[in-house]
């Protein structure tokens, strides 16, 4: 063969690995991407694989707008559509079925009008099933969203749901999602039970690095609910994936967690809901704008960017909510600008923020008096820690025992 013609294929060659080479450029971590193309979510696996487990009975379904297939087609029309599902009742959490109302909000009773099932509400006068909704259901499945934090609210639901099929004779059925801020993390204080609520039911931490369906086999055997459960697994899911690992398409699981973005930064960011403080909410980026109309946007940002803290960059914002807190007035702060997510620590970060507002601003800032900083951090001495001057460093390093503990635990219960 002629030597140009060689050099021809050789070069050819080498092109075309470049080509593959940078259109799977792996997670920064060594682990390509290429495997996400198999991935399968929980209700694939139960249509595709799993589907004698609602097959021949009356099946209810706990889910939201997040409740959709890889190529978004909606639960809820799917299992409708199937001849072989009996679709008999739907439930919907906090935002409802259809996703359309906003943060503690209540949700009424009513008939879903694409599919004319009943639809129960999980967030209004009751948060747990009763025995008159589930009298024609055999198995309760529960597909929704979560984004790996434990003030949000949807896990809860999922309990309670777990408690109330428990009592029922019900089976009760996850069908597993990613955990969209990773599987690896865990972070953040314990719960202390004394501030058991609807945001925080369980002693788990802050940041817990499970999925739904994880959790649900840890609520149910450490926390006595005793379902009979089964957890539909995901297929190719791995622990160190954000959810943009996945190649799926984000659906905002609530009407202020528009995106990915969002829910790298909430586990500490939301800890302003417990201040006077805007997290951010009635503007285009909640949880990524924090400020208040007494706070010097430059300032801030600038006491904190001097903290280098790792994966994050602030930048002086201001802004106008549009509703929630300081509705209709500017304020100025700053927005979080994540720059490595997986050095970034949202929870050292907020509480980082929160610390230098208060310190900054003694005479403007305060904590909610209604207590809800310590529902969300899960205790009253971070508040007070905060309030006394002590350091960040020194509050994280008195929850560190009893998380190292939650880690033994949640060992036994990861399927991943």
């Amino acid at each position: 063969m002629k030597k140009w013609l060689i050099g021809l294929m050789a070069l050819t060659l080498t092109l075309t690995t470049i080509t593959v080479t940078m259109a799977d450029p792996g997670n920064g971590n060594g682990q390509a991407k290429g495997h996400a193309k198999q991935f399968e979510l929980g209700v694939e696996q139960l249509l595709e694989d799993e589907k004698d487990i609602i097959e021949g009975k009356d099946v209810g379904l706990i889910t939201n707008p997040t409740g959709v297939d890889s190529e978004l087609n909606s639960i809820v029309d799917t299992l409708h559509n199937d001849p072989d599902v009996n679709l008999t009742a739907l439930y919907g959490p906090e935002h409802g079925v259809r996703g359309s109302a906003q943060a503690g909000e209540y949700v009424e009773y009513y008939i879903d009008e694409k599919t004319g099932l009943p639809v129960y509400s999980l967030y209004g006068e009751t948060r747990k099933p009763t025995p008159e909704m589930l009298e024609d259901v055999d198995v309760l499945l529960f597909d929704i969203q979560d984004v790996g934090t434990r003030f949000y609210t949807y896990i809860y639901t999922m309990a309670n749901a777990m408690e109330a099929a428990q009592e029922n004779d019900v089976e009760f059925v996850v069908l597993d999602r990613p955990n969209p801020i990773n599987g690896q993390d865990v972070a953040g204080p314990v719960l202390d039970d004394e501030f058991s609520s609807f945001v925080g039911e369980y002693e788990i931490p802050l940041r817990h690095g499970m999925t739904v369906g994880e959790l649900a086999k840890l609520f149910n055997n450490e926390f006595d609910i005793n379902a009979d459960l089964t957890v539909v697994e995901m297929d190719s899911w791995k622990r160190y994936m954000y959810y943009d690992d996945t190649n799926l398409d984000f659906v905002a699981p609530s009407p202020n967690m528009p995106t990915t973005d969002t829910t790298v930064v909430y586990p500490g960011a939301a800890l302003i809901e417990g201040t006077n403080v805007s997290e951010g909410r009635g503007t285009t980026k909640p949880f990524e704008l924090i400020g208040a109309p007494f706070i010097d946007a430059d300032e801030l940002a600038t006491h904190l960017n001097e903290q280098e803290l790792p994966g994050v960059t602030f930048r002086a914002a201001s802004f106008t909510p549009t509703f929630s807190k300081h509705a209709g007035n500017l304020s100025h702060g700053i927005e979080i600008h994540v720059t490595d997510q997986t050095a970034y620590k949202s929870i050292e970060t907020g509480l980082h923020i929160v610390k230098a507002i208060h310190d900054l601003y003694p005479e403007d800032f305060s904590f909610r008096s209604d207590g809800f900083f310590n529902n969300l951090i899960g205790n009253d001495w971070v508040q007070e820690a905060i309030e006394n001057g002590e350091s960040v460093d020194a509050i994280i390093e008195q929850w560190q025992d009893d998380l190292d503990e939650f880690k033994e635990v949640r060992e036994q219960y990861l399927i991943y």
